[in-house]
């Protein structure tokens, strides 16, 4: 029987991933490629919406890709690859961007909250059409379903309704992908500021506990994690948003339900529920950060893996291409020998 086939993406924008990327998507990939046919790129395009330094692109790419096998992707059971390796992926852009209204693309809420940050006339032309290369990305691969968060499933719609259009104009080509919707994780937010969301963008170094972190920075962040008056661990929304996110996060790691967690430390104080967090956060992440570490010392075969990848993306992306262009009405172009 045939798996059901997942497409899903992440930005090498970093020089590591953080807790709330790891607890929110990494982790659910790895437990994803058991039972479907799982895509998963490193998407670089992406990267290059904002003004970036080319060097540093590369060496994040290739963290990002060490990380992710590093966590658990197993490149003979899933493909794993660079989206700049298949070019496909930029021309089908291109075809659907020809598809997309200005009025529909100027709806999308990510580029209005990206944009406002620093200005639309600021603002580049790729991170306007940044949906539709994530449309392309997922309509290249005929994926069947699409892990997503909130704050994607806008962009989902989006690649749904492009699909439908290319199809009634032109014929039906492109498999219509559902959401995936991942297990409920928390959100995560900052260390150092409960009210707002763990974030590369928003939150200081000292508010994210990142994967690559050694075991001395994680307890030294934890230790220093903003908490609330009295000495009660309960999650308490309102009145001790602080110990909540804690809660939330210990949870999350151990798999242990946050009524035990506040059962067991209940008015003992904060300080011993913050080393046992450290201590699991530590055990997560170490194992990690080390075969990450050997993965990244061997360039040459992290590079042959991402060819590998590569090539059993490029094999699936040329026949949609193929069939792309041939619906669209492109002249075949007849190779040399």
């Amino acid at each position: 029987m045939n798996r059901p086939r997942v497409l899903s993406g992440i930005q090498p924008t970093a020089d590591s991933f953080h807790l709330g990327n790891y607890l929110g998507a990494v982790r659910q990939w790895v437990a994803l490629q058991e039972e479907h046919d799982a895509f998963y790129c490193v998407v670089d395009l992406h990267a290059i919406t904002v003004p970036h330094d080319p060097d540093t692109l590369r060496r994040r790419s290739r963290i990002a890709a060490a990380q992710l096998i590093g966590a658990g992707l197993e490149p003979e059971r899933c493909t794993l690859f660079l989206q700049s390796h298949v070019p496909e992926h930029a021309e089908l852009a291109w075809v659907l961007s020809c598809l997309t209204g200005f009025g529909e693309a100027s709806r999308m809420t990510q580029f209005k909250d990206k944009s406002a940050k620093g200005g639309s006339e600021q603002a580049s032309v790729g991170l306007f059409t940044y949906p539709i290369l994530q449309a392309a990305d997922i309509l290249l691969y005929e994926a069947d379903q699409v892990p997503v968060g909130e704050d994607q499933r806008q962009h989902l719609e989006l690649t749904r309704d492009l699909a439908q259009r290319f199809n009634h104009r032109f014929g039906g080509t492109f498999v219509l992908p559902a959401p995936y919707i991942l297990p409920s994780v928390a959100r995560i937010a900052d260390l150092q500021d409960p009210a707002i969301k763990m974030s590369k963008s928003a939150s200081s170094p000292q508010g994210i506990v990142d994967v690559l972190d050694d075991p001395a920075q994680i307890r030294r962040k934890i230790a220093r994690a903003v908490t609330d008056a009295g000495r009660d661990v309960r999650a308490d929304e309102e009145n001790k948003p602080g110990i909540t996110n804690l809660l939330r996060i210990y949870s999350a790691l151990t798999g242990e339900p946050i009524a035990a967690i506040e059962a067991r430390y209940g008015s003992t104080g904060y300080g011993q529920f913050k080393k046992d967090l450290a201590e699991a956060a530590v055990a997560t992440f170490t194992p990690i950060r080390e075969r990450t570490e050997a993965i990244l010392a061997d360039t040459e075969s992290l590079d042959k893996t991402l060819a590998d990848g590569a090539a059993r993306a490029g094999r699936v992306a040329r026949e949609t291409m193929a069939t792309v262009r041939e619906k669209i009405g492109f002249v075949p172009r007849l190779d040399r020998p």
